[in-house]
């Protein structure tokens, strides 16, 4: 009911996905707004990337981000067993959360909305492999930032998470350098100078991979910038 024009909906979609393989992300974010509530998924993804990678102004970072949480908060409401909707979800407020401070956003609650998003996505698909990414991530910054034990018993994150989560999403996608790479950040913040060179290596494996596409490429380019 949310389709009244199917075939220029397809349209959209295409060029959005399209664009953001390619790395145009801001031309898949506009694409994927224009195909409405379907379109969420590729635009959600394309603001984080965009956010993270592209975009110099604060404001107008922390705006896209904050339309990229309201347009994920009403795909969750219509499509609610859609893990992919809580994966969107997730991503944004981590990232709107990241420019924050993870202390900051910690202190308003928005850690927990990130850890039960993505917790929601593995409950509907245990095998989404960028969901598990994800919660390996929150793992590894809450103990960076205030330590394993508040981490644990404030926010339910714990070390040996990040190696679950990670290991999983790398059997499943045994061949990426995002897994990899974030693998390798994600030791450091959660573990110390002690994990130097298992991260090394990790970083090695990330760039030594073949990117498929744009977002791949980044990846592979930040492996090689960490081993010099």
């Amino acid at each position: 009911e949310h389709l009244h024009d199917p075939v220029r909906t397809a349209a959209c979609l295409e060029r959005a996905w399209r664009a953001y393989h390619a790395g145009d992300f801001s031309e898949a974010m506009a694409f994927g707004q224009d195909a409405g509530l379907v379109g969420t998924m590729v635009a959600v993804r394309a603001a984080a990337v965009y956010a993270a990678h592209v975009e110099d102004d604060d404001d107008r970072r922390l705006k896209i981000l904050r339309d990229a949480m309201s347009a994920a908060e009403e795909l969750v409401h219509v499509a609610p067993v859609w893990a992919n909707a809580w994966y969107a979800l997730g991503l944004a407020v981590g990232r709107y959360s990241q420019n924050l401070s993870v202390v900051k956003a910690l202190t308003l609650g928005l850690g927990g909305k990130v850890r039960d998003s993505f917790l929601r996505a593995v409950e509907l698909e245990p095998a989404h492999a960028d969901a598990h990414l994800a919660l390996g991530v929150y793992h590894a910054e809450v103990v960076d930032k205030v330590g394993s034990v508040v981490g644990a018993l404030s926010h339910h994150a714990r070390r040996d998470a990040v190696e679950h989560h990670f290991e999983l999403a790398r059997r499943l996608t045994p061949d990426s350098p995002i897994v990899l790479a974030e693998y390798a950040k994600a030791r450091m913040l959660a573990f110390g100078a002690a994990q130097f060179g298992r991260a090394y290596s990790l970083f090695q494996e990330a760039a030594a991979c073949r990117p498929v596409d744009a977002l791949e490429r980044l990846d592979v380019e930040q492996a090689k910038r960490e081993l010099v």
